[in-house]
C-alpha cells in the first residue's frame, strides 16, 4: 500500500501548478480563438450592411425576430461578446451570450446543413462546446474577472 501512495504522490507532484497556469493557458486560448471567429463575422457585416440586412431578410430564417433587429442583435452580439472574452470581464455571461448567437446561427441558416457545409456546421459545433466550457469552468487566471474577484476579496 505504502508503494502505491508513493507512487501516486510522484505522479501528482506537478498536478496543482500544472491544473493552475496550465488551465489559465488553454482558458485564454479558448477565448481569443473562438472570440476571434465571432468578432471576424461581426466585422463581415459591417463592412456591407446593405448585404447583410439582405441575408437576413431572405437567406436566414431567425424565429421569433424581424430580419433588421436580428441584423442588429446578432452583428453586436459578434463584435461586444468576443471583446469582452478576449479581456477576460463578465466572461460567463459573455461565453453563454455567444452560444445563444451561434446556436441562432446554426438554427437560422439551413444550407449549413446541406452537404455543401459540413465543414461550417462542425465548426459551429466545436465553437459551441469551447463556448459551454467557459461557462462551466470560467475564463482562468488570466483574466479581469479573476483579477477583479481577488480584488474583491482583498477588500473590507
Amino acid at each position: 500500500m505504502n508503494a502505491a501512495l508513493k507512487m501516486h504522490q510522484l505522479t501528482t507532484r506537478f498536478d496543482r501548478p500544472l491544473a493552475d497556469w496550465g488551465g489559465a493557458l488553454l482558458s485564454l486560448a479558448i477565448r481569443v480563438y473562438v472570440g476571434w471567429a465571432f468578432f471576424k463575422a461581426g466585422l463581415t457585416k459591417i463592412e456591407d450592411w446593405e448585404t447583410t440586412l439582405f441575408l437576413f431578410e431572405d437567406e436566414y430564417q431567425v424565429p421569433l425576430l424581424p430580419p433588421e433587429l436580428a441584423a442588429w442583435m446578432g452583428t453586436l452580439g459578434e463584435l461586444v461578446l468576443p471583446v469582452l472574452l478576449f479581456v477576460g470581464l463578465l466572461s460567463r455571461p459573455a461565453a453563454l451570450g455567444l452560444f445563444v448567437v451561434n446556436a441562432m446561427a446554426v438554427l437560422s441558416y439551413p444550407a449549413l446543413f446541406e452537404f455543401e457545409c459540413p465543414a461550417a456546421l462542425q465548426d459551429h459545433f466545436y465553437w459551441g462546446a469551447m463556448l459551454l466550457v467557459l461557462v462551466a469552468f470560467g475564463p482562468g487566471r488570466l483574466s479581469l474577472d479573476a483579477w477583479l474577484t481577488a480584488r474583491g476579496r482583498k477588500a473590507p
